[in-house]
């Protein structure tokens, strides 16, 4: 039945793709710049930039170009990329690691954090806590994230030197080995990922929140309390795995947003991951196929996630079924 379900996700992502890559690419075609003088290097000879347009085709019409892009894709190729002369392909592996191990440390954080706070917050509805907690999960959404990172830049790394400005871990000499290279890394990721994890951990902790007390005075609740269980008991041992369902959901969908987010948060800390191969590609060179192929391995990731969003809701209500 999975088997059926997922055959059939695929079939209905293909339409939504070529319209991203159609959409994508007209989009492209207004950044500023010349993708010729890119792979020309820094001459002006009007020799060698139709020499360079005529190479990789810009000479032609853009629905050819289009047709042949397409046509390369089919067969897993991305093209190749005019700023780091190499296979689109191997741009986006080199950095795509990065961008995951960030984006994944935030999904991590926002959901177990967040599902923390909901349930604490559950517990005493209208409480001293509860409405801690509610101010400050209202806070994290009105703050933007760029300035929320600048704030951390502002007064965790540059005045307090809590944490490091830039890089993935230190390199060269003198960098730590084996297990202590692991903390490193762990030490350059913590600041960036909880900043992108903030504004999750707000949409979570009130998503809980919200769906435990929906689930107070209903004929289950009412029987765990009446064979004696106390408040936390019902909450964590029956009311949670319900009220899990939406936040499950909320997941699936953020994945995107965490991408998008991952830009401004990669470029704000330095942090060389995808986020900042697109920056780079988007403003300082023109170069289509590298935009085009981030573009399009983020919303193969965003649907990805959402199959698989809809597999795991199927394990937590198992009323749930994929037909």
């Amino acid at each position: 039945m999975v088997l059926g379900y997922l055959v059939r996700r695929v079939l209905q992502i293909v339409p939504t793709l070529l319209a991203i890559i159609i959409a994508s690419f007209a989009l492209i075609q207004f950044v500023p710049g010349d993708a010729a003088q890119t792979l020309a290097g820094e001459t002006g000879d009007p020799v060698i930039l139709a020499k360079a347009r005529a190479e990789y085709g810009l000479d032609k019409p853009l629905p050819v170009q289009f047709a042949r892009y397409v046509g390369r894709l089919v067969r897993g190729d991305l093209g190749q990329s005019y700023s780091y002369a190499q296979p689109v392909r191997r741009v986006i592996i080199g950095s795509l690691p990065t961008t995951i191990l960030l984006t994944g440390t935030a999904l991590l954080v926002s959901t177990v954090v967040g599902i923390v706070l909901g349930v604490v917050a559950a517990r005493k509805p209208s409480g001293l806590v509860d409405h801690a907690i509610g101010a400050a999960t209202l806070t994290a959404f009105a703050i933007p994230g760029f300035w929320l990172a600048q704030l951390a830049i502002l007064f965790l790394v540059l005045r307090w030197k809590l944490f490091p400005l830039e890089g993935y871990a230190r390199y060269g000499e003198g960098a730590p080995t084996g297990v202590f290279h692991l903390a490193d890394v762990v030490y350059h990721l913590m600041l960036p990922a909880t900043v992108l994890a903030i504004s999750e951990i707000a949409a979570v902790t009130r998503i809980v929140r919200s769906s435990l007390l929906s689930q107070f005075g209903l004929d289950y609740t009412r029987v765990a309390e009446a064979k004696g269980l106390s408040k936390y008991d019902v909450l964590s041992r029956h009311a949670l795995r319900n009220a899990l369902l939406p936040v499950v959901t909320l997941i699936g969908t953020r994945v995107g947003f965490l991408f998008s987010g991952a830009v401004v948060i990669e470029s704000l800390f330095s942090y060389p991951g995808l986020g900042s191969v697109l920056r780079a590609a988007a403003t300082t060179s023109k170069d289509p196929p590298l935009l085009l192929g981030v573009v399009i391995v983020t919303s193969v990731a965003i649907v990805v996630a959402n199959v698989v969003t809809d597999v795991v809701y199927t394990w937590v209500d198992p009323r749930v079924r994929l037909d």
